[in-house]
């Protein structure tokens, strides 16, 4: 799909065509439609293709007048999925007086943009369109981390009651996706802070300060990253401890039933035997065969409850 927006009145709107000082916002493309926009705006083939693979790396080309950047983007997985969040591809292009940005899935990135959410923001002024999205790429991610943080604590409680498997295996599955946030933040960093240093634009006092709080941003969810993959390394650790500790209990207290069972199953299976015994001939042999077997029992419990059996 692609869409194509310009500013008008400080307002976002789409437009039909691509003119001068517009952005075209591709998501879910195919190949025909790549391959159309390429000789139409004369833009490199590959361009227009590399964002299309998710494993793409960040980076930054240029060939025939055009600046490709390819940003890695967090991802929010349906529902259903195992892993919660990945990554994604952004691609950018910049073409003259055009800009394209590419996304290998479908993201809320530009709702912002789209729904007239930034500030002082003009379509025309790309290289504040570009920090700005570089800005919302940082934000993203610390905004999934929390959210990830938040299902962390939510499966700790879970496993407070549980001695199953599958909250260990739902944290397993979020610290894949911490790992897949600080490697693809890492990558965005080094790609941000070439940008940086190249200085191909411009860039007046408002746009370096910009730029800078967008890498100390993306530090800073490098940061989170590192320090929320860590606590979830050592939940694991600790909780994999505490249900093998839980099943040890239960363990214990089923043994300590089974022993109490067993002392007057054994009383009676003694009287069951067809040999002379003691009392068989009593009047309250029963009753006394029933006071012993509880009498066992009892003691059993005391001895058990004195040494927390239970």
């Amino acid at each position: 799909m692609i869409k194509i927006f310009k500013t008008i009145n400080s307002k976002i709107e789409e437009i039909k065509s691509p003119e001068d000082n517009c952005w075209i916002n591709i998501t879910n493309s195919n190949r025909e439609e790549v391959n159309e926009l390429s000789s139409r705006l004369v833009i490199p083939p590959e361009f227009l293709i590399y964002p299309l693979d998710i494993h793409e790396r960040a980076r930054i080309e240029i060939d025939e007048g055009c600046m490709l950047i390819i940003l890695r983007v967090p991802v929010k997985e349906p529902g259903d999925a195992e892993i919660p969040f990945i990554t994604g591809t952004l691609g950018i292009i910049l073409k003259d007086k055009i800009m394209i940005t590419m996304l290998s899935q479908s993201n809320t990135l530009f709702n912002d943009f789209l729904n007239n959410k930034i500030k002082n923001f003009d379509i025309k002024n790309r290289i504040n369109f570009l920090l700005q999205i570089f800005y919302q790429i940082s934000f993203h991610y610390l905004n999934d981390l929390k959210e990830i943080n938040i299902m962390t604590n939510s499966i700790e409680k879970e496993l407070h009651k549980s001695m199953k498997n599958e909250e260990l295996i739902k944290l397993l599955n979020i610290e894949k996706s911490l790992v897949y946030f600080t490697t693809s933040l890492k990558e965005n960093e080094i790609m941000m802070e070439r940008f940086q240093r190249i200085q191909l634009y411009n860039l007046d006092e408002e746009a370096t300060d910009l730029l800078e709080d967008v890498i100390i941003e993306n530090k800073q969810a490098i940061e989170m990253a590192n320090i929320y993959s860590n606590i979830l390394s050592g939940m694991m650790d600790a909780f994999a401890s505490v249900i093998s500790n839980n099943l040890n209990v239960v363990m214990k207290i089923l043994t300590s039933i089974t022993i109490i069972l067993m002392l007057p199953t054994l009383v009676a299976s003694i009287y069951g035997m067809n040999i002379d015994l003691p009392l068989q001939h009593h009047p309250f042999a029963f009753p006394i065969t029933m006071g012993i077997s509880l009498i066992c029992a009892l003691i059993a419990i005391l001895i058990f409850l004195k040494r927390d059996m239970f």
